[in-house]
């Protein structure tokens, strides 16, 4: 079961980086083609649409894997096949509502974020990727039949042909607006944000062809179908909305957060500065900023996938000590890689901001500040996909509206006292009250003692404030030849200051036998291909 689960979160994990990344990279030329006002804009129409999405989908991949699982788990195969086949008409039909809702709403949602300054840029934009809406529903329930399978491939394949196929539309359709057919900024980006369904329409030709390749294994499970059970549509329907319901607020979390910026960060910081200033800062923290902190996200993204199928299986059979080694592999692991990434964004926040976009002190503020709420990202990710997991979904529901509601109260009066670095400090103690509120209830009900992570966190938080001190030292030093204002020169800092700050945070982890602890014998094999000598980890 742990080589299943490392394998699966592997793939997936795989998968959702590579797409990350691609979605990462693309920003740098995008925003050489629309530049600050062009990524505002993109931001106001894109944020509203991740909101839908999720709604849409009503966190489809990871309820069906669920079900699918729990299911597979008893011998029940039919029972999967039937949600499967009466569900791709349901989300077909979810997605057309879905569409329409966007389509026909855009002028309010416009009008509650920016008010009448771009009412009718911003209700383009919206328009035009809200039609993304009608596939994405579709391919996610085929998403989660193959993830309830345990087979994360299909996900993993179809979301990077997904990410490819979106942003090369993007990018060639707002050059070619821009600089062949002289067309406004507003098209250029309406173009840019339609390339979520050209995109969605690769990854569905992906899962198709999946389909079309493993279908005779399915059929072959089929067969083995034991038949006991005998389950309606109706109740069908009723267990997935009882598993889907949480993983929609999940889902929309980080959107909703995103979203309480984009009705409230202007209105706020116009009494500081001037709209313009507002706007640009605006475009800095939900789009600039965001898209560089969320790249560490991807690993606990991928856990969650991973981990719902998993611990589900586990909580079924009662098998408790197999479900307990699973999150203290998962916590640890999580951690170990997504905190060096945090501590390094926040560090080379300067010349990062400068090679992706331009040398900005505000940005590079921002991001400073940003960068270790990815941490908690990270954590809400996990422990909401593990109260899924022991069936306490509710849960999620009470915990993210506790987030959201922190954070709404306390995003105008700290944007006031700290500007945009306030909306950040609000966005990190609406996590941290969701997070507190998850894992009591994870102790609570699943008898989960954090012991042994605790233990772990404090020598992984050692060994990261080394990291931290000689990443530091190094980048200082740097700063003495080389100018973070210059993108070539910054890159060249990120590239000398990461490398010794990774070989020292890898170092340290062998040198404590942590890494052996964390991925077993798999550190082995990778020693010897290096010719380096191996420790046993038991």
């Amino acid at each position: 079961m742990q080589s299943k689960l490392l394998r699966g979160t592997f793939i997936l994990t795989l998968g959702t980086i590579i797409s990350k990344v691609i979605g990462l990279i693309y920003v740098i030329p995008f925003y050489q083609i629309v530049g600050k006002q062009g990524t505002q804009l993109y931001s106001y129409g894109y944020v509203p649409y991740t909101i839908f999405i999720s709604i849409a989908t009503a966190g489809v991949p990871l309820a069906v894997s669920k079900f699918i699982s729990k299911y597979n788990a008893l011998g029940e195969y039919a029972v999967g096949r039937k949600l499967f086949k009466s569900g791709l008409l349901i989300m077909l039909s979810t997605g057309i509502l879905a569409f329409l809702a966007m389509y026909l709403a855009a002028p309010m949602l416009a009008l509650m974020s920016d008010g009448k300054g771009q009412l009718a840029d911003v209700t383009t934009v919206m328009r035009a990727v809200s039609f993304a809406l009608i596939v994405v529903p579709f391919m996610s329930l085929i998403r989660g039949y193959f993830q309830g399978h345990q087979s994360m491939g299909p996900s993993a394949i179809s979301q990077v042909v997904e990410q490819i196929a979106r942003i090369v539309f993007t990018l060639a359709g707002a050059y070619v607006v821009l600089k062949y057919m002289n067309g406004s900024m507003v098209t250029a980006v309406s173009v840019a944000t339609f390339a979520a369904f050209t995109g969605a329409i690769g990854g569905l030709v992906v899962l198709f062809w999946y389909w079309y390749k493993r279908k005779p294994y399915l059929d072959e499970l089929l067969k083995q179908d034991k038949g006991t059970l005998n389950i309606s549509l109706k109740e069908i329907y009723k267990e997935i909305f009882i598993y889907a319901a949480p993983f929609v607020f999940v889902g929309i979390a980080n959107p909703l957060f995103q979203f309480i910026d984009q009705i409230t960060f202007n209105r706020a910081m116009t009494g500081i500065w001037s709209k313009a200033v507002a706007d640009a800062a605006f475009g800095i923290l939900n789009f600039e900023s965001h898209k560089i902190v969320i790249i560490p996200v991807s690993l606990a993204t991928a856990f969650s996938l991973t981990l719902v199928p998993s611990v589900t299986k586990a909580f079924v059979e009662n098998n408790r000590k197999s479900m307990f080694r699973q999150l203290n592999q998962t916590f640890q692991v999580m951690l170990y890689l997504t905190l060096p990434a945090a501590i390094g964004l926040s560090i080379l926040a300067e010349p990062v901001y400068t090679v992706f976009y331009e040398h900005d002190v505000l940005g590079t503020q921002v991001l400073g500040a940003y960068a270790p709420v990815a941490i908690l990202f990270s954590l809400y990710s996990v422990t909401a996909a593990i109260l899924q997991g022991i069936n306490e979904q509710r849960f999620t529901t009470l915990s993210l509206l506790v987030g959201l509601l922190l954070k709404f109260a306390l995003n105008i009066p700290l944007i006031r006292l700290f500007e945009t670095r306030g909306a950040v400090l609000a966005t990190a103690l609406g996590y941290t009250a969701a997070i507190i509120i998850n894992l009591i209830v994870i102790k609570k009900y699943s008898s989960y003692s954090f012991r042994l992570v605790f233990r772990r966190c404090l020598l992984i938080l050692a060994i990261a404030a080394i990291m931290w001190a000689g990443t530091e030292s190094v980048y200082r030093v740097l700063l003495m030849f080389l100018s973070p204002a210059s993108k070539s020169q910054s890159l060249l800092i990120i590239l000398i200051s990461a490398s010794v700050g990774g070989v020292l945070y890898l170092y340290l982890g062998l040198k404590t036998r942590l890494v052996y602890r964390l991925f077993g014998d798999k550190v082995d094999r990778i020693m010897k291909k290096l010719r380096l000598p191996v420790k046993s980890y038991n």
